[in-house]
C-alpha cells in the first residue's frame, strides 16, 4: 500500500441491516476513491477477536469515521462493550486520549444531531439527509485526502503601504469572489454566463481566467454546454452552476432562505 494512501478505521453499531448496509457502501466508496477503509465487514470473520481488532485498526489508522446513530451515542455514553459486536463501540475512557483531530464523528440519525459526550466540542459532518449524500461526501473525502475545495488565500497588501514596497501579484481568492457573486446573479434569475462574462467578472488577464475556470469546472463547481444563443446568432460555449456549488453556497451561508 502507498504511503500517500490514507488509513482510516469506521466504527460504528450494528443498529439495523440497512444501517450496516449503508456503513458497508460508504467504505467501498472510500476505498473506491483512494482511502484504505477499514470495516469490520471486510476483516473480521467468525472466532475473531473483535476487540483486538478494534484497538490495532485505531492505533494504526490516520483519521477514525464514528458514525453516529442514537444507539451508537447511547453504547458509547454509557461504555457498553465486551460482548459480541458491542466491543466495536468506543468508550469515552479510551477515546479521550486519541488526538482531537483524529476523530471525525459522522451524523447519520434524523432529527438529531447528538454526538458521543466526548465529542461534543469536535466539529462533526452531517450525513443525516440522503438529498446532501453527495455534497457531504465530496467534503469528507476532501477532508481525509487534505484537499480543501477552497484554500485560504494569502494575506493580501496592506492599502497603506507603499507602492514600491507591494508585492507584483495579487493575491485575491479569485475563484471564491467569483462564485459568491454567481450565485447571487443566479438568485436573481440569471441562469448563464459565456466566458467573457465571467472574464469581466474575474477582474484578471484572459490566461488565468481560463485557468480559474478550468478549475472550477474540474472541481464539478460549474459545467459547460455548447448552446445557440439567440442574442449572439451563433452557438456559444454556455456555463452553469451545479447542484453542488448551490449545496454548498446555502452551507456557507452565501444565500437567505
Amino acid at each position: 500500500m502507498s504511503v500517500n494512501v490514507p488509513k482510516v478505521f469506521i466504527s460504528y453499531s450494528h443498529d439495523t441491516q440497512a444501517h450496516k448496509k449503508w456503513v458497508l457502501e460508504l467504505a467501498q466508496r472510500l476505498r473506491n476513491s483512494g482511502v484504505d477503509a477499514i470495516l469490520d465487514q471486510f476483516r473480521v470473520g467468525l472466532g475473531d477477536d473483535l476487540g483486538g481488532f478494534m484497538e490495532k485498526s485505531v492505533a494504526e489508522s490516520d483519521r477514525i469515521i464514528m458514525v453516529c446513530t442514537d444507539n451508537y451515542v447511547t453504547k458509547a455514553n454509557s461504555g457498553l462493550g465486551g460482548v459480541g459486536y458491542e466491543k466495536m463501540i468506543m468508550t469515552a475512557e479510551y477515546m479521550t486520549n486519541i488526538d482531537s483531530n483524529k476523530v471525525i464523528p459522522l451524523i447519520r440519525q434524523n432529527g438529531t444531531h447528538n454526538v458521543p459526550t466526548f465529542l461534543k466540542t469536535r466539529l462533526h459532518i452531517n450525513f443525516s439527509r440522503e438529498d446532501e449524500y453527495e455534497l457531504q461526501f465530496d467534503n469528507l473525502l476532501r477532508e481525509i485526502h487534505q484537499a480543501p475545495l477552497f484554500k485560504e488565500p494569502k494575506i493580501g497588501n496592506n492599502p497603506f503601504e507603499s507602492v514600491t514596497a507591494r508585492p507584483l501579484e495579487s493575491v485575491a481568492d479569485k475563484k471564491t469572489d467569483l462564485l459568491k457573486e454567481w450565485v447571487k446573479l443566479y438568485n436573481q434569475g440569471v441562469d448563464f454566463f459565456i466566458f467573457e462574462d465571467l472574464h469581466q467578472m474575474l477582474g484578471c488577464s484572459k490566461i488565468f481566467a481560463e485557468i480559474y475556470i478550468n478549475e472550477l469546472l474540474t472541481d464539478n463547481l460549474i459545467k459547460r454546454n455548447r448552446e445557440y444563443i439567440t442574442n449572439y446568432g451563433c452557438m456559444l460555449d454556455v456555463f452553469r452552476l451545479t447542484d453542488k456549488v448551490k449545496l454548498y453556497a446555502i452551507e456557507q451561508g452565501w444565500i437567505k432562505a
